[in-house]
């Protein structure tokens, strides 16, 4: 597949309905080298899924019967938020892992939500049973290629904004952000795969040669918990030979207290795991090796606004 075109065209189709996420280079995190950041947790629902869900029900006629999709949560917010933008029915499945603030979230949009015992494979099998019984379109969360085209905007996007890095390291569930990436950059820059120890079906399938699946389960697995990465991203990894490597949930949660204490930037834990390969040296660049952090997602559960009892505790002792 040409991914240029694709994610080229998908910019154009979802420009309107998109944030363009600022970007920022710091030199904290207790690193001795700087790191450029995109802020995609500020994006519209929380997350880089926005682009995605956009691009998809901009490029496919969607039936009578409305949308349908499963999520750990951030898919399908965003999947929510653009049918009510776009003035479509949507129906959610999401399982009880998701977390209060994106069932909430997704509540909010006023799309019919159902949360569902288990996990996101779970969600993903009664999403199906839905499309089924009802014609409904589904919109899946990372394997379907307007997901991937429309998550691929980010990294254009981040070039035209003056990306230096030579190295962008990016969080991994099911695979539709760095298949974004690794669609758009080609081999012109290098893209490592950061994985939650306790959820890493990319780094599996790599080394198995073909998807697998996997258990899950820590701090991560509501964004980042697939059981089995998309073919679109196995393929495309594994003809780069990209890295991947893993972080334990305690790095993850480092690197997300670091970013609220040095810069007062709130994510969730998959939006920290990226960073969190540097702060615990999972990822070690070279000398001069110009690095780029992406942080994909800003809801945290619980939201630490709503409850003074329920705040993130950011101290340190």
């Amino acid at each position: 597949m040409d991914w240029t075109s694709q994610i080229s065209g998908a910019r154009g189709r979802i420009a309107q309905h998109v944030v363009k996420t600022p970007t920022v280079s710091v030199q904290s995190f207790g690193l001795a080298f700087p790191v450029e950041l995109k802020l995609e947790h500020l994006q519209h629902a929380g997350s880089f899924k926005a682009r995605g869900a956009f691009n998809t029900l901009l490029s496919t006629p969607v039936p009578e019967a409305g949308l349908v999709a499963a999520s750990g949560g951030n898919h399908g917010a965003a999947v929510a938020f653009a049918a009510r933008a776009l003035g479509h029915d949507a129906k959610i499945y999401v399982p009880e892992i998701a977390g209060q603030t994106k069932i909430d979230l997704i509540r909010s949009t006023g799309a019919e939500l159902e949360v569902v015992p288990g996990a996101y494979a779970n969600a993903l099998e009664a999403a199906q049973d839905w499309e089924l019984q009802t014609g409904a379109m589904q919109i899946h969360a990372y394997d379907a290629p307007a997901t991937v085209a429309g998550q691929g905007t980010l990294f254009a996007e981040w070039e035209e904004q003056g990306l230096e890095a030579d190295t962008i390291l990016i969080a991994v569930g099911g695979g539709g952000l760095i298949g974004g990436a690794l669609g758009w950059f080609e081999g012109r820059r290098k893209v490592v795969a950061v994985e939650p120890a306790t959820s890493c079906a990319l780094k599996t399938a790599l080394m198995n040669g073909k998807p697998t699946n996997v258990d899950v389960g820590g701090i991560a697995a509501n964004a980042l918990g697939a059981r089995r990465i998309g073919d679109i991203c196995f393929d495309l990894a594994h003809n780069a030979r990209t890295p991947s490597v893993i972080v334990p949930d305690a790095a993850i949660e480092a690197a997300q207290h670091a970013l609220w204490r040095d810069h007062r930037l709130l994510v969730e834990p998959a939006g920290a795991t990226a960073l969190a390969a540097l702060m615990c040296g999972a990822y070690l660049p070279a000398r001069d090796e110009k690095v780029a952090v992406l942080l994909c997602g800003g809801n945290i559960d619980p939201e630490p606004l709503t409850d003074p009892a329920t705040q993130l505790d950011v101290s340190f002792t």
